[in-house]
């Protein structure tokens, strides 16, 4: 539950990698990711044994890992699992950076376990490391109104309109990052959870 004092010691954040999947609503986990990179000053390099992009930061003394699974979405759970795994990182110090149907654009919500809603990173991610319990960062992207155009929904670039409001989403995010990732769940989820998008009339 959000107030909760949490430790993150691994962040990730889903995508599909090359560069025309880049500006895709798919890849907003990796949108996240690079921005809380950039703000850590944490560069990736690429982990041929995990097929990801793997960075250390420190965040007041100690180590976070960052990672962007690089094997396409619906194998996440591959990169994830390994780094888990070699670096013994519990699952439920993980936050999980993704894409949210559910959410209209310009929402982000906290969450922690539940299932996957469907999302195919998300799913991998469960299977193959076996626990539902680890923390989601859930962007909003809005829904197409049909399960049958999900698929070319989300791996179509946003409006103009709608990708503002899941940018101003992602710069609201970037300024709770340190307080999310450092334990104080409770005041980086008000935060997000009563922020207002701008939605024009």
């Amino acid at each position: 539950m959000p107030g909760e004092a949490v430790q993150f010691d691994m962040i990730v954040g889903l995508g599909n990698p090359g560069s025309e999947h880049e500006n895709q609503r798919h890849n907003a986990g990796f949108w996240y990711l690079d921005e809380l990179a950039r703000d850590l000053g944490a560069t990736f390099s690429q982990d041929k044994k995990s097929f990801s992009l793997h960075a250390k930061a420190t965040l007041n003394g100690r180590s976070v890992h960052l990672l962007k699974p690089y094997n396409y979405m619906n194998n996440s759970g591959q990169g994830v699992a390994a780094i888990a795994r070699f670096f013994k990182i519990d699952m439920n110090k993980v936050l999980v950076a993704h894409d949210e149907l559910d959410l209209p654009p310009g929402h982000i919500r906290v969450k922690n376990g539940g299932g996957h809603g469907g999302h195919n990173g998300l799913r991998d991610i469960v299977s193959r490391t076996g626990t539902k319990d680890f923390w989601r960062l859930r962007i909003g992207i809005g829904h197409p109104g049909h399960k049958s155009a999900v698929s070319g929904y989300v791996l179509k670039r946003a409006s103009a309109e709608h990708q503002k409001l899941i940018d101003d989403a992602l710069y609201l995010a970037m300024r709770e990052s340190r307080t999310l990732i450092d334990g104080d769940i409770n005041v980086a989820t008000k935060a997000l959870h009563s922020h207002k998008p701008d939605v024009k009339e």
